[in-house]
């Protein structure tokens, strides 16, 4: 079973809307020294939870990793990781921050517990839940 991810983005500076225009991206600029070893977890055929930051705090869409992780091509150091992906799609409804927030069941999700992180790992449970509360 391929493991699923979420990862986070200021819509701003990269939306879920623009990943569907461009229909794949490399998504870099991760440094975080534990998002970066979530990163280099990552296999082809991951999906992956995309989330906007900033005002809108709410889980958006779906994508796929179509790559494993390998070293930024356009950086020096080795342990920079990005990894190619291509939009899935939208989640019916926006799943926002305090909707996972306020569900029990969700207290030791990653993003609840370590709010600063931006790339981590999302059990089948956790995936279910939010996928259930976009439906709502």
């Amino acid at each position: 079973m391929a493991n699923r991810w979420l990862f986070k983005t200021e819509p701003t500076a990269y939306s879920y809307p623009q990943l569907e225009k461009d229909k794949r991206t490399v998504w870099d600029g991760v440094k975080n020294n534990l998002a970066l070893k979530h990163l280099g977890g990552i296999k082809k055929g991951d999906q992956i939870l995309i989330y906007h930051t900033g005002e809108e705090k709410a889980a958006v869409g779906i994508a796929e990793a179509l790559s494993d992780a390998y070293p930024d091509p356009e950086k020096k150091d080795p342990k920079l990781l990005v990894v190619d992906i291509k939009p899935l799609r939208r989640l019916s409804r926006p799943v926002t921050l305090a909707e996972i927030k306020a569900d029990p069941k969700l207290a030791k999700f990653d993003l609840v517990r370590l709010p600063r992180l931006s790339v981590m790992l999302v059990t089948e449970e956790q995936w279910r839940l939010i996928e259930r509360m976009a439906e709502k």
